[in-house]
């Protein structure tokens, strides 16, 4: 899959990479945490470039990032939870994973039953979104094992020729993957404090008792437990 030289955009290239992206590309962007890479979630070639270019194992699932609350009732099932979690920290650093619909691709969740979701809260990578052909399947911009790209030099370093275009935006202002909250599983169950603390979440549910994060029971099913790469 590997492309002869990666086109490195400015800001102002914007309706250039929504192009390539609705084209079957794959973009490299500025979220609000670090670089991703994203491709249109329901195309399945896609999807399978996106992997291909990460060098990213097809067992690990794939987090999707949409523009609006619409467009996750579309691709999720709603939970309770959500709308207190999602209406206070969206657009912002929190990946939320929900039951998926079947209008996904299966590669896209690694076969799993569940998806994380996020709305960032990124100006570029918003309009990227709302030009976007539907949500995007994106994860951090790097090579699998590698650490995440904050610029779009870093980025380039490591995807060169692996994928279509870079979308210069300057240095993410985040550096810190986002807070993961699985609502699938009573209590929902922090997988991770980022940026959104414990106390934040709890607060935001108007719970009282501590959600405990450990490891998920081996052959458990749950996304938690395959490696989701939410940033």
């Amino acid at each position: 899959m590997m492309t002869l030289h990666t086109q490195l955009l400015s800001s102002t290239q914007l309706d250039r990479a929504a192009y390539i992206l609705n084209e079957g590309g794959v973009v490299v962007l500025p979220t609000d945490t670090v670089y991703g890479v994203a491709v249109l979630a329901r195309d399945t070639a896609a999807v399978e470039r996106l992997y291909r270019a990460k060098k990213r194992s097809p067992h690990l699932p794939l987090p999707v990032m949409v523009s609006d609350f619409d467009q996750v009732a579309a691709i999720a099932r709603i939970l309770p939870g959500f709308w207190r979690l999602a209406e206070t920290f969206w657009p912002g650093p929190l990946t939320l994973i929900l039951p998926r619909r079947a209008t996904l691709p299966a590669i896209l969740t690694a076969g799993g039953d569940a998806v994380a979701l996020r709305i960032p809260a990124h100006d570029l990578a918003l309009q990227l979104l709302r030009l976007a052909d539907g949500p995007l399947a994106m994860t951090s911009a790097n090579l699998s094992g590698h650490a995440p790209a904050l610029t779009a030099g870093a980025a380039l370093a490591q995807l060169d020729g692996r994928v279509d275009v870079i979308l210069d935006g300057g240095p993410a202002p985040g550096g810190q993957p986002s807070t993961i909250v699985d609502l699938t599983l009573d209590p929902p169950r922090i997988l991770r404090c980022g940026p959104i603390s414990e106390a934040q979440i709890l607060e935001a549910l108007g719970r009282s008792e501590i959600m405990v994060r450990k490891p998920y029971p081996k052959n458990s099913g749950s996304l938690g437990s395959q490696g989701i790469a939410a940033f």
